[in-house]
This record gives structure tokens, C-alpha cells and sequence, in this order.
């Protein structure tokens, strides 16, 4: 758009140009109007262009005496306040006319010889400068004579001619020198003034810039660097007042009446907001602007960020993002890559039918869990059991039976990572929340340390991770409020649906019933047969009466066989059970402390979060943990209530068996496991993870002793590893001693358990229950608790019995 208009105007201004000498010259008398189409030339300005020489202020032709002046016409153009600002391009448009009309309107003028030489138009302060010339012997007041009917003729025509097409301006004496300069200044209210020479008193610049227009505001020039002039500044409450004061006094020469000196006065504009004021102003007033500036950041976040990220976790839980549940996708994947993609004669095998079959151990568990998920959830549930003893599994398959959306956060993931930015990035990448804006830590501690040594004190942008975590935290659960909600109406408008359906049918079906017994009466039937004088309204003579029913064939009363009062019961009674399970799942997966980290807070503040959705009913929690022990911190957080303890723990050898076969005949693998390879399969036990282990290898090939010997031989190695470490010095990061371990190892390879007191009190323990701790964390052990207190040290997996057998015999030592 601005490419185009440019180029119209550069049209226009080359057909103005080259009709000027043709069509802009008027008579006047024995002279011509000479109207100038260069707005800026690169001759000087006082050049003449009449009838003789006029580069001095006097100058004799044909032996007379002629003096040279300017006039300045105002409000002719649109006054231009920046570059962007289009309008003059309108006032180019009616140029060659306003500059006719002027010409017209001021020929007349006689006064002291007055003759106009040439029109100048300064477009960017919307004014014309007229030049002229005038024959006298006193020009002070021959140019008083020619002002005053110059007023006088425009005041007739009610004022100059205007872009906007009415008259509206006025003509002014040029006390100084014109400039008509093309810099990037524009037009603004504030006209700064410079003294050439002495400066001149306040009053006296009030008097003579006062007839321009009301002033505001008039500043005592201060001290400045030596060299550079004395300056003043004069606020115009007019723009239009400014741009004229502007035009008539730059490079006038005062004299006061003392006669102190004569001061030549140069007029520019000046910004109404000087460059870096702002920037100046906030860095000399850090105590101010730095506590603004946070107010300001916080504010933001609440009212722009904070909704953002409340959608976009609710986009997540509803899958909003996710491709495949759109229904494009959906048809497409049904009537175009079904059909291409080659058939399979595999069956798929539902997730969890080998729990559901041959686990009997999980039903116990799997029905607990499907009581908590069909009641308001006033506690947290809590499910703790050995890694591998098949959790995740259990949980993904009542989930899916249940078709509830759930949001999971793995704690693992969260301990993996490096700094406190990455926790934030993961939790936030988990819960859908966004936009997270992680590099700001390092801004924050850049402020803050900026501030320490700006006011003395921290402006406290930085928060601790514990902050950052629970402000997460508070939004998701924000969003599980709306999902919550969402669900809960999209419910309740197909129970009514199907409620209005029912009814519908109902009463058609009760309609019918009463006309195949014939005691059904419509009195739209009257206005058609005619049935006595109430026909022409619509009813019948006499309505019909439960006692007239009892003449007809009865099977029993119609009503009796349709509950129409029961329709508001049962609604309610569905919506009741649609509200529980509309609440969104919160999954915390693998809930324990990371060995040799400490961050426990990372536990505390999931716990306090948890108990807040638990208690206030806006989800169902389910969290998982490999250990019981820390349970403790869900406790901490809900005093008042106890936990739903859900324990899992490993399958027996029947279970077992009868898993491993289960899984081989969903691969269409036909083993007939032999009495030897029973035995074999039943020293791994019944945690699942080595059960899938062993499937997996038997699968690629293997037989079955070859792969349990592998399993076996495999956690040798890494128990050296975990349990003693690779040299000295890894065996200093471990939280336990070697001869600890050892101990420990030794007693447990030939029972299956030992008593947890008689461990702790006998060297090399001596009472500190730390080692064995973090051994059952590093899974190498697993302690089995009595009335809520430790009895029994077992192996942590089953399989380790055998591993420790191996060890402590030596022969891959």
C-alpha cells in the first residue's frame, strides 16, 4: 500500500511539474506569479525569480527602490507528523488549485507597490511561503500597511483555502529567514529556541510567541556545556500554533529595548518524549520501577499465561491434540488404510488376560481398585510392591476397562534429571502444561544479583524449586476442575437425551395401549366428527373417567405397566454415578527417592497435591511405589485420613507356570514344558519382569535352561556391580560397606529369609538400620513387615536366591 501510494505521488508530482508553466502563471499588472514546483532546492532560497535581482533585501530596478518579503500561509496542507502519516499525499491532489485560488485572492492587493513573485509550498508544516517584493522609503511601515490589508483581504474571504476544502487559514508576516529544510523533524508542540547572543528575558519570549497561539509552558534555559548555545523550549497547547511560531521567527534577529545586544533566534521542533527519557528515568529510579516491573511480569502471568496453560493441560487430558482422535483420521484409517495395510490372521490378545485368568493373586487387588475408582475419592490410593511385580500392568488394564482418561507422572523421569530447569521442563511436558519459559531462572538470578548492588536487597523474581513445582502443580489442578466439568455436562446433556427419548417412547407406547383398549379419547376428534355443542372447541361432551376403563377388557392398568414418576429418580440416579466417573485419574508412577538423591521435596510437594485433589474431590489419585516406606510422605500430607493400601507381591510356581504357558500360546509358540524345565522356570519365581524375560528369550529360540541360566548368570554380574562395586573407589559411593553386603549375602543364600533384628544387632551393622535401607532401595533386599513394624530380610526377587548362591559359592568369583 505504501509502495503504491509513493508511486502515485511521484506521478502526480511530474504531471504538476511539468503543467506548472503553462498553467500557473498569472498576470498581475506588468509581472507574473512564478509558482515554484521544487519543494526543496538546492539554490538558495532568497534567490529572485521576479523581475530583478532581489538576492538582498534591497535592491534598485529601473532606478527605484525595492524591498524583498515573505509571507507565510498556514493550514494550506495537512500538517505532516511523521512518515507514515498518508494525508499529504491527499493535499498533493488539490495542490495545483489551493495554490490558484491563493494567488487570486492576493493579486488585488496594492498597497506600497505589493507584488507577489513566487508561491513556495512547504507541504510538511502544511503552509506556502508567498514571496513578494514592494517599492518604499520606510520599510518598517510599509510592511505594518501591507500586513494589515493582507489580513484585511482574507478576513473578506473568510480566511485562506484549506485541503479539507473550506477556509480555515490565515496569512503571516515572515519576521525572519524561511527554511524550508527535508529532514526527518516533524511538526510537534514543543518549538525549542536557541539564543544566538544574549538571552532574552521570559516575558519578553512570552510577548512575542504569544500571538501564535496559547502557550502551556515556557522552560528558563539552563546551564549548558561551553560552546553550545542557550536554549529555551515553549509549549504550544496547538500544533497548528507551534508549526506557524515555527516558520515566522526561525532566524529572527531581536533587539530588546535596552539595547543590550541583538539575538538572532533559531526555531526547531523538539520531541514530546526525548529519546531514552523513559530508559533514563527507570535506571535512576531502580527502587521504584524494579517492584513495578515484578507486579507488572506477575500480572501477565495470571491474566495471559495462566488460561493458556489451564487449556492446554485440558487439551491433553481430552486429547485435543492428538491426531488419532479426530474424525477425519478415523475415517480415513477405516475406509482407506485398513483396507490397504495386508491382513493379519493374528488375533489380538486383550491386555491383562493373563493377569485376569492366571493371576488368582491380582483379583484381589483389581477389584479394590475398581471400589475406589466407583466412589467420591475421600482418600489416596496407594499400590507399593516389588519392581516387576507387575503394577503398571495391573493399573493399565483397569484403566482400560474402565475407558477413563488418566494423567500419569512418572517420578523417575523427574529423578533423572540434572537441575532444577530440567525437573520444571519434565513435569511441565507430562501434565501438558505450556508455555513454560525455563531459561528465566538464570534472567532471575541476573536480576536479582543486579538489584543487590541497584537497592541493596534481592527483588525476589527467583523462586525456589518447591515454588515452581506447586505453581505447576495448582494450574493442572485447575484444568482437571474444568476436565472434571467438560466430562460432567457432556454427560449430563446425553442423559437427558436418552431420558427425553425414553419418555417419548413411553408415553407413544402408553398412547397406544389406551387405543387398543378403547378408552383412549382425543378431543381433536370432536372438531372433525362433531360431538355436541363443544365441538367448536375442541373437547368432548364429557371427559373420560378412570371408572369408564374398568368396562373395557383389562390385562391390568395402563398405568401400572408405565413408571412415569420414576423418569426424575432415575435421572438423578444416573447422574449421581456419572459424576464419579466423569472425575479424571492422576497416576504417580514410581513414587520413591532416587538412591543417593536428595530430593525428597520433590516427593513432599506431590504428596500435599495429591491430598488436595483427594480431598477436595476433584480426582482420583492412584500412586505406585516400589517400597512401602514411602507411604509415609502421602500420610504426612493426609492426617486425618488413612491410606488405601493396595500390596503386591510376587506369584507362586502355579501362577507362574501357568503364566509363562499362557504367554508362549499368544505367540504360537506350542511348549509342552517338561518336569526339568519346570524346576528350571520355577527358580525365577513369580516376579513378572523376569517371567517376560525368560518369554521373550524362549521366543527368540532358546531353551528353557539355557534361558533361565542366563537370567541367573546376568544378575551375578550386576549384583558385583550394585552390591560391592567395580574398584575401591565406586565402593566409597555406596551407602553400605562390602562386609555388610556380604553378610547380608551369605545368610540369605541358603535360607529364604532371615530375621530383620538378628541382622541389625550382630556385626557389621551394630544397631544402624541405614545400610539395610538403602539396600532394599537398590532392591537388593526386600523387608517384610509385622504389625507395621520390620520381622524378615528376603532377597529383593526371587531369582536373587539363586544369584547369591552363586556368588557366595565362588564360582564366578
Amino acid at each position: 500500500m505504501r509502495r503504491c501510494l509513493f508511486l502515485f505521488s511521484m506521478i502526480t508530482r511530474t504531471r504538476l511539474c511539468q503543467a506548472a508553466p503553462q498553467r500557473l502563471r498569472y498576470r498581475f499588472r506588468d509581472n507574473s506569479i512564478l509558482v515554484h514546483r521544487q519543494s526543496y532546492s538546492d539554490a538558495p532560497i532568497n534567490k529572485a525569480q521576479g523581475p530583478a535581482d532581489l538576492s538582498a533585501k534591497t535592491t534598485v530596478v529601473n532606478h527605484c527602490q525595492w524591498h524583498e518579503g515573505w509571507l507565510f500561509a498556514d493550514s494550506v496542507f495537512p500538517i505532516q507528523i511523521a512518515k507514515w502519516d498518508f494525508r499529504h499525499y491527499i493535499g498533493l491532489l488539490r495542490e495545483e488549485s489551493l495554490l490558484e485560488i491563493i494567488g487570486h485572492r492576493l493579486e488585488h492587493i496594492q498597497t506600497q507597490g505589493f507584488k507577489i513573485t513566487s508561491l513556495e509550498p512547504y507541504k510538511k508544516d502544511g503552509g506556502v511561503f508567498i514571496r513578494f517584493i514592494y517599492k518604499t522609503s520606510d520599510p518598517e511601515n510599509a510592511l505594518k500597511s501591507i500586513e494589515h490589508e493582507l489580513s484585511e483581504a482574507v478576513v473578506k474571504h473568510g480566511g485562506l483555502p484549506s485541503w479539507l476544502g473550506f477556509n480555515k487559514g490565515n496569512i503571516w508576516m515572515v519576521k525572519g529567514t524561511p527554511w524550508r529544510e527535508d529532514l526527518d523533524r516533524y511538526a510537534s508542540p514543543i518549538v525549542s529556541v536557541a539564543f544566538d547572543g544574549p538571552d532574552i528575558q521570559e516575558q519578553s519570549l512570552y510577548e512575542l510567541f504569544r500571538p501564535f497561539g496559547r502557550i502551556q509552558r515556557l522552560t528558563v534555559p539552563g546551564p549548558v556545556p561551553v560552546g553550545t548555545p542557550r536554549s529555551t523550549t515553549i509549549t504550544f497547547s496547538r500544533l497548528h500554533s507551534a508549526t506557524i511560531a515555527r516558520n515566522v521567527l526561525h532566524g529572527f534577529c531581536y533587539t530588546p529595548v535596552e539595547g543590550s545586544g541583538k539575538t538572532l533566534l533559531r526555531t526547531a521542533y523538539q520531541r514530546p518524549v526525548q529519546a531514552h527519557a523513559i530508559r533514563d528515568w527507570m535506571s535512576s529510579h531502580p527502587k521504584i520501577t524494579l517492584p513495578l516491573l515484578v507486579f507488572l511480569l506477575g500480572t501477565l502471568t495470571y491474566t495471559v499465561f495462566d488460561p493458556i496453560r489451564s487449556l492446554m493441560v485440558q487439551g491433553k487430558m481430552l486429547d485435543w491434540f492428538d491426531y488419532r482422535e479426530f474424525r477425519l483420521y478415523k475415517w480415513l484409517r477405516t475406509n482407506a488404510f485398513d483396507l490397504l495395510a495386508p491382513a493379519s490372521n493374528h488375533t489380538p490378545v486383550p491386555v491383562g488376560l493373563a493377569n485376569s485368568v492366571v493371576w488368582r493373586e491380582r483379583k484381589e487387588a483389581v477389584s479394590a481398585i475398581k471400589t475406589y475408582l466407583s466412589d467420591f475419592p475421600t482418600t489416596i490410593e496407594f499400590i507399593h510392591g516389588p519392581q516387576g511385580s507387575g503394577k503398571t500392568r495391573l493399573l493399565e488394564t483397569v484403566l482400560k476397562d474402565s475407558g477413563r482418561k488418566a494423567m500419569i507422572i512418572d517420578c523417575r523421569a523427574l529423578q533423572n534429571t540434572t537441575s532444577d530447569s530440567q525437573i520444571v521442563a519434565s513435569l511441565a511436558a507430562q501434565t501438558g502444561y505450556w508455555p513454560v519459559f525455563t531459561f528465566l531462572n538464570s534472567v532471575n538470578n541476573l536480576i536479582d544479583l543486579a538489584s543487590v548492588g541497584l537497592i541493596g536487597q534481592k527483588v525476589g523474581l527467583n523462586s525456589s524449586l518447591d515454588d515452581q513445582l506447586r505453581q505447576i502443580l495448582a494450574i493442572v489442578g485447575t484444568a482437571l476442575k474444568g476436565v472434571n466439568s467438560s466430562h460432567l455436562n457432556a454427560t449430563k446433556r446425553q442423559i437427558h437425551k436418552r431420558e427425553r427419548e425414553r419418555s417419548e417412547k413411553e408415553n407413544q407406547e402408553y398412547i397406544w395401549a389406551k387405543i387398543e383398549r378403547g378408552v383412549w379419547h382425543d378431543g381433536r376428534l370432536d372438531c372433525v366428527a362433531g360431538n355436541g355443542i363443544m365441538s367448536e372447541l375442541g373437547v368432548g361432551d364429557e371427559p373420560m373417567l378412570v371408572s369408564d376403563e374398568s368396562s373395557a377388557p383389562s390385562s391390568g392398568s395402563v398405568e401400572e405397566k408405565f413408571s412415569f414418576g420414576e423418569t426424575p429418580k432415575r435421572q438423578s440416579s444416573q447422574e449421581e454415578m456419572e459424576a464419579v466417573r466423569s472425575l479424571p485419574i492422576v497416576v504417580i508412577r514410581n513414587y520413591a527417592v532416587k538412591v543417593g538423591s536428595n530430593r525428597v521435596e520433590l516427593l513432599n510437594v506431590l504428596a500435599q497435591w495429591a491430598a488436595i485433589l483427594a480431598e477436595n474431590q476433584v480426582a482420583h489419585v492412584i500412586v505406585m511405589s516400589d517400597n512401602r516406606e514411602n507411604a509415609k510422605y502421602l500420610a504426612k500430607a493426609l492426617p486425618s485420613k488413612p491410606l488405601s493400601l493396595i500390596a503386591l507381591s510376587d506369584a507362586d510356581s502355579r501362577s507362574s507356570i501357568s503364566f509363562v504357558r499362557q504367554k508362549l500360546r499368544d505367540a504360537d509358540i506350542d511348549v509342552d514344558l517338561t518336569s526339568n524345565q519346570i524346576v528350571y522356570v520355577e527358580r525365577l519365581g513369580g516376579r513378572s519382569s523376569d517371567l517376560e524375560s525368560l518369554v521373550h528369550q524362549i521366543r527368540n529360540g532358546q531353551p528353557v535352561e539355557d534361558a533361565v541360566e542366563n537370567i541367573i548368570s546376568r544378575g551375578v554380574a550386576e549384583l558385583r556391580k550394585s552390591a560391592f562395586g567395580d574398584d575401591v573407589d565406586d565402593a566409597k559411593s555406596l551407602l553400605w560397606t562390602r562386609e555388610q553386603a556380604w553378610t547380608v549375602l551369605k545368610l540369605l543364600s541358603g535360607r529364604n529369609e532371615v530375621p530383620y533384628h538378628d541382622v541389625l544387632v550382630e556385626f557389621p551393622f551394630k544397631g544402624d538400620e541405614t545400610p539395610l535401607r538403602s539396600m532394599e532401595h537398590a532392591e537388593l533386599i526386600s523387608i517384610g513387615t509385622h504389625e507395621g513394624r520390620p520381622s524378615m530380610i528376603r532377597p529383593g526377587k526371587p531369582v536373587l536366591k539363586w544369584v547369591f548362591q552363586r556368588l557366595v559359592n565362588g564360582e564366578l568369583l
